[in-house]
Parts: C-alpha cells; structure tokens; sequence
C-alpha cells in the first residue's frame, strides 16, 4: 500500500494567483511557510522556517484567490507531486502539495475561522453569538519531570 499524503498549517507567504487553464479550469497558486521550533545540542532555542509551493483547482481555488492573501492562515491538506522542465538545457524541478481541501485560518480581528467548504450566509446573519475569549495559558515551560507518566 502507498501513502500520499501532506498537511500544513501556516501563513500564506504571497498573494494567491488565480489563471485558467485552457481546459477551463481554474488553478490557483501560492506559497505557505511552516515555522518549528526546537532546541538544539546546546539547549539553545531555536526557529525554523520551511516554505511549501500549494496548487488548488476547480471551485476551490476560486474561493482561496477571493478570501486569502499574504499573511493569511491556512490549513492544507492534499499530496505531494513533484513537476520537472527544462530551461537553457539545465533540468529544473519543483514540489507542490496539490491541495484537495483548503481550510482558512482566523482572520483578522475575528477569533473564528473561515472554511472553502463553508456557506456565505454564516458570515451575513445578523443574530451571531460573540465568540468566547481564549482562556489564559501559562507561560512558563513544562518540565517534563513534572508530567506523572
């Protein structure tokens, strides 16, 4: 059995561009990057950042080229697929996770999230319900001596 599967979570790092292919169907392109944190040999802390090429067709990518832009979030899940070309004789080659489900980050100022998969009509009511505030966390780090299993 194969596997073929790729999912991130980041910040769109350019605005989508939205073409349409000869066939008609549309394909959107932008970039998200990843950040991992980590502590390295000496205990020193230190960040990471990985930037991942996303490709959405059809409907979806209508809906990502009008309510995402650079700096937005978004959850993407789909595979990985590796393209090849040639340019001045030197072979070029580029990964892409082409998205089957783009999932939108909060957006500013508004502590939900937003869904390619979701209605507009949520968005328009009138009777929406505040959102609860996000409970305070401490800020100190865990000691994992301190976890009882």
């Amino acid at each position: 059995m194969n596997i073929n599967k790729a999912m991130v979570y980041g910040n769109l790092t350019r605005d989508p561009e939205l073409k349409v292919l000869p066939s008609g169907i549309n394909v959107c392109t932008f970039g998200v990057a990843t950040n991992r944190i980590y502590n390295d040999k000496d205990g020193n802390r230190q960040e990471q950042a990985d930037y991942h090429n996303i490709v959405v067709f059809g409907r979806q990518a209508e809906t990502v080229s009008k309510y995402l832009k650079k700096g937005s979030g978004a959850f993407v899940e789909g595979r990985l697929q590796t393209r090849s070309w040639e340019k001045d004789g030197v072979k070029q080659y580029r990964t892409e996770i082409v998205a089957d489900r783009v999932q939108f980050g909060p957006r500013s100022g508004d502590g939900g999230g937003y869904s390619a998969n979701q209605n507009n009509k949520e968005s328009n009511s009138d009777n929406s319900s505040p959102q609860p505030d996000a409970p305070d966390y401490p800020v100190d780090e865990i000691n994992p001596d301190d976890i009882p299993f």
